[in-house]
C-alpha cells in the first residue's frame, strides 16, 4: 500500500530531494507540495480523502508549519502529521505534540528515521492506525537524540 503523503516544504531542492528518497525507500506516493501555510492548510482541509501522511516543515516561506499542524488537528481516523525541521529543540517536540503531532524528525541527523517511520507505516501489516494508536510521538520521534 502506497503512502499517499503531502508535503509542505518552502525549499525546493530539500522538497525534490525527499520525495526521491521517499518513494524510492519507503512507498510513498507524493499527492501534492505547498510552499506556505496557505497552501499546505487549503489543501489539507479541501481534499481529506485524498492524504495518510502530512510531512510538515516549521518554517515556510509564508506563515508557519504550526499553522498547518494546529489546522490539522482534527482529521480522519489514520491520518498521520509528522514535522520535519532542522529546529527539532526539546521544546519544539513539546509544542508539536501539544497540536496532535505524531512524530518530529530532525532535518540534519534523522531522515533514516523519518524513512522508517513512513516503511512502517505503509506496510501492509501495519496499515494506518487512528492518531491516537502506535507510532513515535512528536516529544520522542523514535529516533535518537
Amino acid at each position: 500500500m502506497k503512502l499517499r503523503t503531502y508535503i509542505v516544504e518552502d525549499n525546493a531542492t530539500i522538497r525534490e530531494n525527499l520525495i526521491g528518497t521517499l518513494e524510492e525507500l519507503a512507498s510513498v506516493e507524493a499527492v501534492g507540495v505547498a510552499e506556505t501555510e496557505d497552501e499546505g492548510t487549503h489543501w489539507l482541509s479541501t481534499h481529506p480523502e485524498e492524504w495518510d501522511l502530512a510531512i510538515v516543515d516549521l518554517f515556510l516561506r509564508q506563515g508557519s508549519g504550526l499553522g498547518v499542524l494546529a489546522a490539522c488537528r482534527t482529521r480522519r481516523p489514520g491520518q498521520k502529521m509528522v514535522v520535519l525541521s532542522n529546529y527539532a529543540t526539546p521544546d519544539v517536540r513539546m509544542r508539536c505534540a501539544q497540536l496532535g503531532v505524531d512524530a518530529v524528525f530532525d532535518k540534519s541527523n534523522e531522515i533514516d528515521a523519518l524513512v522508517d517511520y513512513c516503511v512502517q507505516h505503509s506496510s501492509p501489516s501495519h496499515g494506518m492506525e487512528p492518531a491516537s494508536g502506535g507510532g513515535a510521538s512528536a516529544a520522542s520521534s523514535g529516533a535518537p537524540q
